[in-house]
């Protein structure tokens, strides 16, 4: 992405699917717990397959902290992956939310 598709500054989305042992194990609650701590709005929520969804969006800072919370140890579970892109925020979300 270049700059002039992303200003400084400005709120990104981020979307990741997180997979590994991260259902049942309070990744989501605790992710959720991460991103509110942020400041971040979006949600997170089981996918079928047994990987969780993530959806984010803030400024770069905070999404930063929660890349690093999705990659590190304080997550719950076993994390085996993180796939993750970046896309400008559409500020849909009013808060962060778990499904």
């Amino acid at each position: 992405m270049s700059e002039q598709e992303h200003p400084e500054g400005a709120p990104r989305r981020l979307t990741a699917r997180v997979t590994g042992e991260v259902q049942g194990v309070g990744f989501r609650y605790r992710t959720l717990q991460q991103a509110v701590q942020l400041g971040l709005t979006g949600v997170v929520s089981n996918a079928s397959d047994g990987s969780v969804r993530v959806v984010a969006e803030g400024r770069e800072p905070a999404l930063d902290g929660l890349r690093e919370f999705l990659r590190g140890p304080k997550a719950p579970g076993v994390v085996a992956g993180v796939e993750e892109s970046f896309s400008p925020a559409t500020g849909e979300f009013p808060n962060f939310s778990a499904e």
